[in-house]
């Protein structure tokens, strides 16, 4: 992504000595009071005057957009933002259409406000077959289900994860606000930068509890709990929810070949971070994971870096060892990955500028 300039963010505060643990939600509602508590404020008297905005998350696949919206709604007001996902909204579908009574009112919805190049019969049936690997739905059709999720809701800041997801649907958000019946909110593009190499190792580590689904990382994100099989010489994370009883975590298929099946659409993604970019009339915020390691000391503090973890079994129990994690970014220079904290920082700090407050 070298034609998109993302600047490099400071969050460091000169002379603070106190650290914090940003896995931890108490410590880290400290830590954004601390570090960007004037920008809450005034977003938080921004909402409270009745005001939303819509933002479009744009990265590539497991950049951490979701991570990044519910972490902006948890040091705000969760009650005045919603994390939109496309995905989970046409997943929702999928189980309405299983249902005699809910497909019924899908199909009267649909004929009421679909229109397109489709008849319902083909758009049900599109629905119906979708899978991961078939061809995205068509637009007008996803415009229509979003402004039915949204008529369902009660006004809130949006942060909307899947959309756009194609060149021909870039220029819709131009108009989005106007579509979904929020005409005079303030939109922004939200641009987001990971190094292709965090999103490989974010997925070949990824470990999933098989009964709450929680997900972890076995190198970057561990349970606070960790086993050790002797026969296989393999370290397994245990869930931490209490309910899961010591549940290991385990791997999803094809997780361990990281970014190979995906590709293509890691390219597609940045071609539409390239064209939302250069467009003109919708403000855009810059957001960055990573730091070259020769501006990690003057620009965050050691404990907003990511972390690596190994294990090593003494023969008795797993021996935890960490240290900072160094990648290479997609242009080749070492770097830091920043915990989603400090990219929550620069978030805010950018939204109060782009909201004029």
């Amino acid at each position: 992504m070298a034609k998109i300039i993302f600047p490099v963010f400071k969050t460091k505060v000169k002379g603070l000595a106190k650290t914090f643990d940003l896995n931890n939600p108490k410590e880290r509602g400290e830590y954004f009071k601390l570090k960007v508590g004037a920008e809450i404020k005034k977003l938080k008297a921004y909402f409270a005057e009745g005001h939303t905005f819509i933002a479009y998350l744009l990265g590539k696949k497991n950049s951490g957009k979701g991570t990044y919206a519910k972490m902006f709604a948890e040091a705000v007001d969760p009650s005045k933002i919603e994390h939109f996902s496309i995905g989970d909204m046409v997943r929702g579908i999928d189980q309405e259409l299983k249902d005699k009574n809910k497909k019924k009112g899908l199909i009267e919805f649909l004929e009421k406000n679909y229109r397109g190049r489709f008849s319902n019969q083909k758009i049900i049936a599109l629905l119906e077959k979708r899978s991961t690997a078939a061809p995205l739905l068509p637009t007008e059709l996803i415009l229509a289900l979003v402004k039915r999720e949204i008529a369902k809701k009660k006004k809130k800041t949006i942060f909307l994860d899947g959309f756009p997801r194609d060149m021909d649907q870039i220029n819709f958000t131009l108009f989005f606000r106007d579509l979904v019946g929020y005409r005079d909110d303030p939109d922004v593009f939200v641009l987001i930068n990971v190094p292709e190499k965090v999103i490989d190792e974010r997925m070949k580590y990824r470990r999933v509890c098989p009964r709450c689904q929680t997900s972890r990382n076995l190198k970057l994100l561990p349970t606070s709990k960790i086993s050790y099989d002797a026969k296989r010489k393999e370290f397994h994370l245990i869930c931490d929810n209490p309910q899961c009883q010591g549940a290991k975590l385990v791997k999803k298929e094809g997780d361990e070949k990281g970014t190979k099946p995906i590709r293509a659409r890691l390219l597609k993604d940045e071609e539409l971070i390239q064209q939302a970019a250069s467009l003109y009339g919708i403000p855009k915020v810059f957001l960055r994971n990573s730091i070259p390691q020769s501006l990690a000391s003057t620009s965050v503090d050691d404990y907003e870096i990511t972390p690596e973890y190994s294990y090593q079994w003494d023969g008795k129990k797993v021996q935890v060892k960490e240290k900072s994690w160094t990648v290479s970014d997609d242009e080749g220079i070492p770097s830091y990955s920043l915990l989603a904290a400090p990219v929550v920082v620069s978030l805010l700090k950018q939204m109060v500028k782009v909201l004029g407050l």
